[in-house]
């Protein structure tokens, strides 16, 4: 089976490191790269055979995934607009929607219809991540297999059933390594106001974010039953929560996804314009 990838930046380097770790051939898999130091760095360290421009072998491929930054995409897939066998396309292209990227590869008129849209995030950039994947009707169950086989070579995978709801996966997982970090830096802040030199500060608000969310993924009690248990009436960590709360915390995380999730719709919008 050969696997082209159309771009080779960061998180395509990582989707073909989990797959050459989880026994894919690295002779198997293709990169089409215009910059010359991340082919050969790809071949450095990969093994895997890079080229500047698609040829024969990419248009014959059995999987084509497109890693090229959303803006770039139309213009990246104009030489393979009906030049594809068949081959099942996977998109990790942040809000661009199926429809646009089958119309920018088919030919005679006809849209080109056996993809994947994936919603990947950073944390996979050490195999850590999560990506939610919706696949278009013409996509069968072998391909939906071989997709998830992909993706999780680096994380998680969650389908969807409606290609709309890769929005709120943005919204959720897609962006929320910067919520996440964004709760580190207050954190780190918050105990070098207490005396704490950097060093600490940083220590202790990673193991504390990396040991709460390790124990959540490892207990079967819900994230709110974790928060309960370690909330004891009058004590500290309930004075911790009502200042919180009377911040309006909780509202803010939800209105800051809503808020990514409303701009990967409009982006949708504005990419898939002729």
């Amino acid at each position: 089976m050969k696997i082209a990838f159309l771009g080779g930046g960061n998180m395509a380097a990582a989707l073909i490191g989990g797959m050459v770790e989880r026994g894919f051939a690295p002779a198997d898999i293709l990169v089409v790269e215009l910059d010359a130091a991340i082919r050969d760095r790809l071949q450095a360290t990969l093994g895997v055979q890079t080229l500047a421009a698609p040829d024969a072998a990419v248009f014959g491929c059995d999987v084509l995934l497109l890693a090229v930054k959303p803006q770039q995409m139309k213009a990246a897939l104009a030489p393979f607009a009906g030049a594809l066998r068949g081959a099942l396309v996977i998109s990790i292209a942040a809000g661009l929607r199926l429809a646009d990227i089958g119309r920018w590869l088919g030919g005679n008129g006809a849209p080109y219809e056996r993809l994947v849209r994936c919603m990947p995030n950073t944390p996979a950039l050490i195999g850590a991540g999560v990506a939610g994947m919706f696949a278009a009707p013409a996509v069968d169950a072998a391909g939906r297999e071989l997709a998830v086989r992909i993706l999780a070579a680096v994380g998680e995978t969650v389908w969807v059933e409606d290609e709309s709801r890769l929005d709120a996966v943005t919204g959720i997982s897609g962006s929320g390594p910067a919520y996440v970090f964004h709760f580190i830096e207050a954190l780190e802040a918050a105990g070098r106001a207490q005396g704490f030199e950097v060093a600490s500060a940083r220590k202790l608000a990673l193991a504390t974010v990396l040991g709460a969310a390790k124990l959540a993924a490892a207990s079967d009690d819900s994230p709110a039953v974790l928060r309960e248990k370690v909330t004891s009436k009058g004590g500290t960590t309930a004075a911790a929560l009502a200042q919180l709360a009377a911040r309006g915390w909780h509202d803010a995380v939800v209105k800051a996804v809503e808020a990514a999730a409303a701009r990967s719709r409009e982006l949708g919008d504005q990419l898939g314009k002729d």
